[in-house]
């Protein structure tokens, strides 16, 4: 196949050029400005980085080939009803707005984790944060270098390996040497490299296919437009309230990340990382509404040449659909498919790279300057640098072990990270959300939280007797072989007169296979634990939350919770005030569980920092009047904390950056 459909010399130089300008771009961070010499220089880029530049790298840092791939794939294959799963992500980072900036932007932390350490005075919930984490990210990045290497060897000759050594070892290039400015501005790159990939493979598949209307006749012919599937079965892979509902929950795990905390911290103002997550939430959606519109008109480019690839043994991973479909898109341009290879590495790359530069921030401010309080900031900063190559080595283990996962890269993905980004999310919101939190609650929270979605994840990819839920309607095969003629023909373009007068396969015959598939799938009751992992792993997310909060709640209840008093204001949020704004006041109050939240708003004052108005969800910030004569200095807020009140592993609060 590679040989019939590989690659011209103009794509290889397209896809070096990314590749040497990333580098480049990572060079040039090194040696401008401070020159990476200190941690907030390498880390957090001095806290004077633009919000748009930075806006744009939190949202590729998210769309890795997991959403370039993936989506696609899963949209040929389940429907387009995937869409409302970027709908869920959108409305979870505009809810963030609320939650996220009004909590770390003040605290000026460059570990998201450190703010375990200040809100229990101890260290083991920090431990415990930065553990699963890193965890999170070093899977996630070994997911993402999956995804490009086995698209590219399913359209070149080009091994696996050297693909995933590739990516891998140019994100920990320009990531060691650049730090953060070097991310963000690589992303800003990346992102428009991808956003003209995607949309070139659009334009041309819809031409091919006829119209943007007949991709759609096509589709809805198949079954592939369910938007508006309504059934309330948790167990059904795909609904209405599965994909929403199940990633509104699930996808806070994203806004609580390092990446995006890291990101929010290093523009100057509140506003800014304000702005920063309003950016995202609708660049998110929309690069969610492109790779959906990208699954569909895959779907009928294959419909349209009668040859599905999967079905006819073509291609053994639903992952290579898109490059598939792409080299014979555009075998007779060259520079094309190179530019959609660029885009999938981009989408790659842009993902690494920020995972890289955010495991080494979590490294150098969790480990290593906690136990080495006198190092030097420039040996901090060469640890740190150091530590990339690590993790980036550590990521291409991982990838091994994704090798043998099957499905498409979106199941992957989401089957494995949510058993760490769900009870991570719940250890969040408990901490923020819930004044009588404790040290055990948390710790047992989040404990239980991960090892049961771990426990549903295994279940499903290993170890589950269940079947599988069918497949919509595949495409025809009868033409497969036509069409291997006609690509072997390099003076012959694919013309619809060519199949016209080709005997096709019956729609309504594959309908009847479909439906009988999904009548005898229904008809098999699970037995035992097969019940239990038959949920859909959309849930997975929002099942670690919400068992993550209930069980740190509980716990919390019945151990030495704090009095009222003892709350430190500036590590919790008023529930009702920041979600629930248009509760009327009575209830806002209650909701706030006896805390005297006017002592924050207080020392928010003082520190010259914008506060919301309760019913301003998702308009701007108002600050507040200043009332000087009652502000109460950062020392004060909780002048009843004494050395007696925590144990050997407790930290000086008042002594912290914040």
């Amino acid at each position: 196949m590679a040989s019939e459909f590989g690659f011209h010399v103009v794509d290889y130089v397209i896809f070096a050029g990314m590749i040497s300008f990333s580098i480049g771009i990572g060079v040039y961070s090194a040696c401008s400005g401070g020159g990476q010499k200190t941690t907030l220089e390498y880390l957090l880029g001095n806290r004077r980085l633009k919000m748009l530049p930075v806006a744009v790298s939190l949202v590729v840092s998210f769309e890795s080939s997991i959403l370039v791939l993936g989506f696609p794939a899963e949209v040929y294959i389940y429907g387009g009803d995937l869409m409302w799963a970027s709908v869920g992500l959108m409305i979870a980072m505009l809810v963030s707005t609320r939650v996220v900036v009004p909590l770390f932007h003040p605290l000026k932390l460059t570990s998201v984790f450190e703010y375990f350490e200040l809100r229990y005075k101890s260290k083991a919930p920090r431990t415990l944060g930065t553990v699963i984490g890193m965890l999170y990210y070093i899977f996630y990045m070994g997911i993402v270098l999956y995804g490009p290497a086995i698209a590219l060897e399913a359209v070149t000759d080009f091994p696996f390996w050297a693909s995933v050594f590739i990516v891998a070892g140019t994100a920990i290039i320009y990531t060691s040497i650049g730090g953060l400015k070097a991310v963000v501005w690589t992303d800003v790159l990346q992102c428009l490299i991808m956003t003209i990939g995607m949309v070139v493979v659009i334009i041309k598949g819809t031409i091919d296919v006829g119209d943007f209307g007949k991709v759609l006749q096509i589709n809805k012919d198949n079954l592939r437009i369910n938007y508006f599937n309504f059934d309330p079965d948790p167990t059904v892979r795909h609904t209405f309230w599965t994909l929403l509902g199940g990633s509104f929950i699930g996808y806070f795990g994203m806004t609580f990340n390092q990446a995006t905390v890291q990101r929010v911290s290093s523009v100057k103002t509140l506003a800014e990382a304000r702005k920063i997550l309003y950016f995202s939430g609708p660049a998110f959606c929309l690069f969610g509404a492109l790779v959906n519109i990208e699954g569909l008109v895959m779907f009928a480019y294959f419909n349209f040449v009668g040859c599905d690839p999967l079905e006819a043994g073509t291609i053994k991973n639903a992952n290579q659909l898109l490059p598939y479909m792409v080299v014979r898109l555009f075998h007779r341009f060259p520079g094309l498919a190179g530019l959609f290879l660029a885009s999938l590495f981009s989408a790659s790359l842009s993902t690494i790279s920020s995972g890289l530069s955010c495991l080494s921030a979590q490294t150098i401010e969790d480990f290593i300057k906690p136990r080495y309080k006198n190092m030097s900031d420039a040996k901090a900063t060469a640890i740190a640098k150091v530590s990339v190559i690590f993790y980036g080595a550590l990521s291409v283990t991982i990838t091994a072990l994704t090798a043998n996962v099957s499905g498409s890269l979106s199941q992957i993905s989401a089957s494995i990270l949510t058993c760490f980004a769900g009870p991570l999310s719940g250890m969040f919101f408990l901490s923020i959300f819930c004044p009588w939190a404790t040290k055990k609650g948390f710790l047992a929270g989040g404990i239980i939280g991960m090892l049961f979605v771990l426990w549903l994840s295994l279940g499903l990819n290993f170890v589950t007797s269940a079947p599988s839920q069918p497949w919509l309607p595949s495409n025809p095969t009868d033409k497969c072989d036509f069409n291997s003629t006609i690509f072997n023909n390099t003076t012959t373009l694919m013309n619809a007169s060519y199949f016209t007068d080709l005997p096709t396969r019956d729609l309504a015959e594959r309908i009847d296979v479909y439906h009988k598939e999904m009548a005898d799938f229904n008809a098999i009751k699970p037995q035992g634990l097969d019940k239990l992992y038959s949920v859909s792993f959309r849930w997975f997310g929002a099942i670690g939350v919400i068992m993550t909060i209930l069980t740190g709640a509980i716990v919390s209840y019945f151990t030495d919770h704090p009095s009222k008093e003892e709350v430190d204001v500036r590590y919790v949020l008023p529930l009702g005030d920041q979600l629930f704004p248009y509760l009327p006041k009575k209830a806002r109050r209650f909701l706030e569980f006896g805390v005297d939240f006017g002592k924050r708003k207080r020392w928010l004052e003082q520190q010259d920092v914008e506060t919301l108005k309760p019913t301003d969800l998702f308009g701007e910030f108002s600050i507040e009047p200043e009332v000087n004569s009652n502000a109460i200095p950062l020392t004060e807020v909780n002048s009843h904390t004494k050395p007696s009140d925590v144990d050997e592993s407790d930290v000086n609060v008042e002594g912290s950056q914040t």
